[in-house]
This record gives structure tokens, C-alpha cells and sequence, in this order.
């Protein structure tokens, strides 16, 4: 994993490991909460995608990727063989599943599933007739809130409070989620950020579970599980009885992990080859505008950091970009330009430039075009040396 980039994650000897056991207990919940909170499968999609940091393809528009026969064959597997499971029940297929089985609905590979494409049209499986409809635009008003939020940690506090559906949909879901995660400890790994790593390497979701009750404030969530009818495994309370009210915390630049066993935070392994910029943010900032922030990494090595939308590069990035080399060049050694933001940058910041262009300020556009060139020429010929470190879109 150190050469591959790839994410390990040493999992116990438990059916369906701790992705699979995880996953499709999301997916099954999904499908059994659908009807009961009356929604469709394209609000379901919309509520379980970007918002909350999931793949585009959500809930629904995954299985219809991945295969409806391949799910069942997983759920199938889970009901027999986690007699034990207090969520036992949950991997039992409902009525609109076995329909689906029979009609050999299983999604992409039988042309329909969930979603059934008819010449450029998307239909969409109404769950309560079994027959397809034109596709509905969801939208709900908790979501719009969220707009303005960059980050989807950030969101899930704002989300569960939501006075519509879309607040009822997260509360229960999350419920569900943090009681059942809380449970397979020790079942299927001791350690909980095994779960969160096999969450995000496994089904792309950019933050686990453990991640997100943290969000959200694990008291505040145990809250919320209670008035939705559930309760957190009893470590989980014994950790906030003794103190300590989150699951992950930062120490000396180091994340450190609730080790249930132990009773105690230990350091999560694997983070000494490289440096995590969430951990330094606090203590070794040297400058920063709402565009970037500039950080001492140790050595002498300054890192610049784009946090702009998307990481656009517009003014106040190459503000920062010059600032940098200034500063590198009078008392550090070095400059990287480097975050850990999903994409590097996406590019520079068109809707500014064709603001400019519309309105025909000629000048300021030149102005703008060359302040870009001259950074990046800047960049290649500065008296320190300058690293990009590219990743994602860029």
C-alpha cells in the first residue's frame, strides 16, 4: 500500500468483512426505510450522494451499477449466517426486491433496474406500483441550506436538524447507522478507524461513520438515536462517562483513535510517512487570506494550501501563491503547493474571467491573464525551489 497508494484495511474473519457488513446494512435500511418515510428513489439518491460526501451514483444508481442480483446475493448471505445480529431482520428482502428478482430487473447489465433508460429519457421504478415513471427532480429544503458549506463534514450537523423529510430521512438514518457501527465492535475490528478506512476505501464516502457522529457531537447524536428509538453499544457511553466526548482527536500533529479495550486514545497507525494538514492547522500557520493559508510543515518547508471554492485559482490564490515564494524566499527554505482538498484545483476561476469579458474590462482582463502568467513563471524560477503536488482534478 506505501508504492500502490491503496488503503489496507485488516479486517476479522466475519461474513462479509467490515465494507460489505457495513454497506449493504446501509443499503438494506435504505430499502426498508424508503416506503415508511414515503420517498422516492431519486430523493433517496439525492439525499445519500455529493451532499453528504458520497459517490454520485448515491443508493439506487449504485446497486443498478454494481448489480441487484449481486446485493441480494450479499444480504442473502449476511441473514444466514448473522443469526445473531440485532439487525437481523434488516437483510430480509422486501416485497419490492423479490418482485424485481423475479422480473429480472438487476439494473445496467438487464437494460433496468431502479432506472430503466428509454431512448435519451431516464424513468425512474415507482416502489409502490412497480412501474416506470418520468424521472422526478427532488429537491428539499434542509439540502439548500447546505449550499453554502464546502466541506460535507461540515454539513451532517446542519442536515440532522432539518425540519422537513429530508431532516426526518438523516436523523433515522444516522441513527441506524451509528448503533449498528457502535455494535461490531469487536465483532468485526477493534479498532474503530478500521471501520471509517474500509467506509472511505471501499465505498467512497469521504468521511466513516465514526467520522461523522464526531461531526455531529457524539452526545448530540446519542440524542438524537434515542428519540428515533436506539441506543449506542455500551462502550460507546462508558467513553463519554470517563470523559472523553469524541471518537478521534488530535495530539502533537498525530491523529489518536477511542481504543475501546484499552479505555484510552491511541495513536492511529501509518501516519509517519506523511504529514496530514488537518492536524497542523491549528498551530503552524504562517499566513492566510479566505483563498488560501500558508503553513510551516517543519525544516524550513512552507506549504500552501487552496481552499478557495473547488479550489478554484482566482485572485486571492495567486495573492497567496506570490506571498508564499516572498516569504520562502527571505526566511524558509522551500515552498510546496500542496492541500488535501478532493481536487488538486480545478482551474482557474472562468466565472470571474468571463464576468471580465462580458463586461468588456478589456484592461483588468489582461491584467488578470498576465498576474496568472507571471505567477506561475514566478513559480518555475524562483530562488527556492517550488513543488506542486498534483492529485485529483487538475
Amino acid at each position: 500500500s506505501k508504492f500502490l497508494g491503496k488503503t489496507s484495511v485488516i479486517a476479522k474473519d466475519t461474513p462479509a468483512f467490515i465494507g460489505n457488513r457495513i454497506g449493504i446494512f446501509g443499503i438494506m435500511s435504505l430499502f426498508h426505510q424508503v416506503k415508511e418515510l414515503g420517498l422516492t428513489i431519486e430523493e433517496v439518491d439525492k439525499l445519500t450522494g455529493p451532499v453528504i460526501g458520497r459517490p454520485k451514483s448515491a443508493t439506487f444508481r449504485t446497486v443498478d451499477v454494481v448489480g441487484l442480483d449481486t446485493l441480494v446475493h450479499v444480504a442473502n448471505g449476511l441473514y444466514d449466517n448473522c443469526p445473531n445480529d440485532e439487525a437481523h431482520d434488516l437483510f430480509q428482502l422486501p416485497e419490492f426486491i423479490k418482485k424485481m428478482m423475479e422480473n429480472q430487473w438487476l439494473g445496467s447489465k438487464t437494460k433496468q433496474g431502479f432506472y430503466k433508460k428509454e431512448g435519451k429519457d431516464i424513468l425512474s421504478l415507482d416502489l409502490d406500483t412497480l412501474e416506470y415513471r418520468p424521472n422526478k427532480k427532488a429537491s428539499f429544503a434542509t439540502l439548500e441550506l447546505t449550499k453554502t458549506i464546502d466541506k460535507p463534514i461540515d454539513r451532517f450537523k446542519v442536515l440532522v436538524k432539518g425540519k422537513d423529510k429530508a431532516g426526518d430521512f438523516y436523523r433515522k438514518n444516522f441513527s441506524a447507522m451509528f448503533a449498528y457501527v457502535s455494535n461490531r465492535i469487536p465483532e468485526i475490528s477493534d479498532e474503530l478507524y478500521k471501520i471509517d478506512d474500509a467506509m472511505k476505501a471501499g465505498f467512497g464516502w469521504e468521511n466513516g461513520p465514526f467520522e461523522i457522529w464526531d461531526a455531529i457531537g457524539v452526545v448530540k447524536a446519542i440524542e438524537i438515536m434515542q428519540n428515533e428509538g436506539y441506543q449506542p453499544a455500551a462502550w460507546v457511553n462508558e467513553m463519554i462517562a470517563s470523559g472523553s466526548t469524541s471518537f478521534y482527536t488530535v495530539k502533537n500533529g498525530a491523529t489518536y483513535f477511542y481504543d475501546s479495550a484499552s479505555k484510552s486514545y491511541v495513536k492511529k497507525p501509518g501516519q509517519e510517512s506523511f504529514i496530514i494538514l488537518d492536524n497542523i492547522r491549528e498551530t503552524q500557520k504562517v499566513w492566510g487570506n479566505s483563498d488560501c493559508t500558508l503553513f510551516h510543515l517543519g525544516d524550513g518547508i512552507l506549504n500552501l494550501e487552496f481552499h478557495s471554492k473547488m479550489n478554484t485559482i482566482g485572485g486571492g490564490v495567486l495573492t497567496g501563491i506570490n506571498k508564499a515564494i516572498d516569504l520562502a524566499e527571505k526566511e524558509y527554505h522551500g515552498l510546496v503547493i500542496g492541500n488535501q482538498g478532493s481536487n488538486f484545483t480545478v482551474g482557474a476561476n472562468i466565472g470571474m474571467i468571463f464576468m471580465m469579458a462580458v463586461e468588456q474590462e478589456y484592461d483588468e482582463l489582461n491584467m488578470a491573464i498576465k498576474l496568472f502568467q507571471n505567477t506561475m513563471m514566478r513559480c518555475r524560477y524562483s530562488s527556492i525551489p517550488v513543488v506542486v503536488a498534483p492529485h485529483g482534478m487538475t
